[in-house]
This record gives C-alpha cells, structure tokens and sequence, in this order.
C-alpha cells in the first residue's frame, strides 16, 4: 500500500489519480473531507482506506507500506494559528519521519516556495543546514515548511537515522484541477476563470514598483500534471534523495496566465488594473522562479508543460467543462 496524506487535497488527490492512472488501486488516503465537497476529489479514485489524520499514527501501527507521500499541511498563508499549524506541519511531519524511518518505508513530502520568504536570498534549492538557516519565511506557513526542512537537514549532516529514500519537494504556484476547495487560496486563474468566460473584467493589481509594468509581477506557475510527473519519478528512484525545486523554472506574469485564458477560449482580454490593498503593498512578492538544476541534475527528464499550454488544457479539460474535477 501507498499512504498519501492530504490525498483529498489539491496536490494529494491529484497524486491519487496518478496512482491509480499508474494501476495502484491499494492506495490510503488520510485527511479531513469536511462538509464543503471536499470528498469531490476523490469521487473518480479509487481508495484502500480513508483514515483521519487523528487515527493516523494509531492506524500506522504494524503496517507495511511502499511509500508515505506526505501532502498533508494547513497551507493558508494566512494562516494565523501558530499551535495548529505547528501541530499540523511539523509535529506531525516529525511522527512520520519517524515511523518511516524506523520501518524503512520511503518518504516523499511537501515543502514550499514559501520558504524562500522575499526572495532576497534567492531560489536555490541548497539542502544544506547552513543555507537553509539563512531563509527567512515572511508567513507563518512558509516558516513551519522551513522548520522542517530544518530537522530533516539536521538529521542528514548528523548521520542519522533517515527513511531509506526521501525527498522534500519545494512547491512554486502550482495550479490545475481539484483545487476548488481552496477559496482564497486558489490559483488566480481558477478564481477569476468566470469573469474571463463572462467576458466580464478581470482585475489584477496595479504595480507599485518603479520598472515593473501593471499585471507584470512574475511567479513561477507549474502545472499540476508536472508535480506529478516529479513524485511518480522519485518513486522509482531510490537514490534520489534531498530538498528540491518544482517549478518550471522561468517566471511568467500573472497577465500572460489571464491572457492565456482568453486565448484558450478564443476571445479577447478584457482586464482592468487596481490598486493593491496598502496593507499588503510593502509585503507582496513581485517575483519567483525556481531554480531546477539540482532537480535535473539528478535526472528528472518529464519537461515542463509551457505556460500558455498548460493553461490551455486546465481551460478546455476542466474549467470549461460541467464537471471540472480530476
């Protein structure tokens, strides 16, 4: 059996699919499906178990498993809990850390761009404990994946006992179907993807920074198809191990993402620009891109999807669509 937590998630059931799609019918999910839908991810997989994240390490007890791919994390970044979402996105990842280790299972899990905070030390994925102590996460999501990005590098230049395959994956703005649940916390594309179907305006922000042009502030956007073309490689690769970067590795801006939704309907862009919230303004990160070599210089070779066509299959295949799930 496969474990995948926060399998009903966005990330998770999309991994979900993937093992499946791959003839893996002896998957377990652990997460909270919730009254909002949620189980609507999962409603085409087909699943082992469910088992909630309070009866997991009780579950755990006894079993032998292939792999813990571990998605499961409060990941608003708004989040304001401090106790939660340590218990949640550390604690927890430290108990199962733990039990892989102890029982030889390998351990893939979700770290995050958050980590990289402003940016101002740029976007390598150094695995060392010194580089790793240098991040300065600005929320205080971004700094419960780092806390543990931290204990994992610590257990490795101790040379203790680790999981006998594991990887930390480093997420950038992944978006693509199942992410619906999310609210606030989906991709821009998904939530403003009525409004470019409507032909109503779409609002981006103004730039408030000299030489940067309005709708030009550039993430690394990653299609969710390519994260799990990362996590099923990595899964037949046993000395695969460390940190890595999952993004495309080449920013694009959030007006190219609309434009390119616009374009996969075959109308033309209607966007309106407007200020930032003042708040937010001394804060907002106006650039991201991952850097991918450490990825690719282990021998990941599955490409990453082009921006205007991985728009362009999220658009036609699921936004578009009367059902839009995975």
């Amino acid at each position: 059996m496969i474990l995948v937590t926060g399998g009903a998630g966005f990330i998770g059931s999309n991994i979900v699919a993937a093992l499946n799609d791959s003839g893996r019918a002896d998957v377990v999910v652990s997460d909270f499906l919730g009254d909002e839908g949620k189980w609507r991810n999962l409603a085409k997989r087909q699943l082992a178990d469910v088992v909630p994240p309070a009866e997991l390490m009780e579950w755990l007890k006894g079993r032998k498993l292939d792999a813990v791919i571990h998605m499961g994390a409060i990941s608003e970044t708004t989040a304001t809990d401090g106790d939660l979402v340590i218990e949640t996105n550390f604690r927890l990842s430290i108990r199962l850390l733990d039990w892989c280790a102890a029982n030889g299972v390998p351990f893939i899990y979700a770290s995050s761009a958050a980590t990289y905070g402003d940016g101002d030390k740029g976007f390598v994925d150094d695995n060392s404990l010194a580089a790793l102590k240098q991040l300065r996460p600005m929320n205080l999501y971004g700094w419960s994946k780092s806390l543990f990005d931290l204990a994992v590098a610590e257990r490795v230049a101790k040379k203790q006992k680790m999981p006998p395959h594991w990887a930390g994956l480093k997420f950038f703005n992944v978006f693509g179907p199942n992410e619906y649940h999310k609210g606030a916390m989906m991709s821009v594309l998904a939530k403003r993807f009525d409004d470019v179907k409507s032909g109503n305006k779409v609002q981006l922000f103004k730039s408030h920074r000299d030489g940067i042009a309005d709708g030009d502030q550039r993430r690394d956007f990653i299609y969710v198809d390519d994260v799990m073309r990362v996590v099923m490689w990595l899964l037949t690769l046993p000395k695969v191990n460390g940190i890595y970067n999952v993004g495309t590795g080449q920013a694009r801006s959030f007006k190219n993402l609309i434009v390119s939704a616009y374009g996969a309907l075959g109308t033309k862009p209607n966007i309106e620009y407007i200020d930032m919230p003042e708040q937010i303004r001394g804060s907002y990160q106006y650039f991201t891109q991952a850097s991918v070599d450490r990825l690719l210089g282990a021998g990941y070779n599955g490409g990453f999807t082009p921006l205007e066509e991985a728009v362009g299959a999220y658009v036609n295949t699921y936004l578009n669509q009367p059902d839009r799930y995975r």
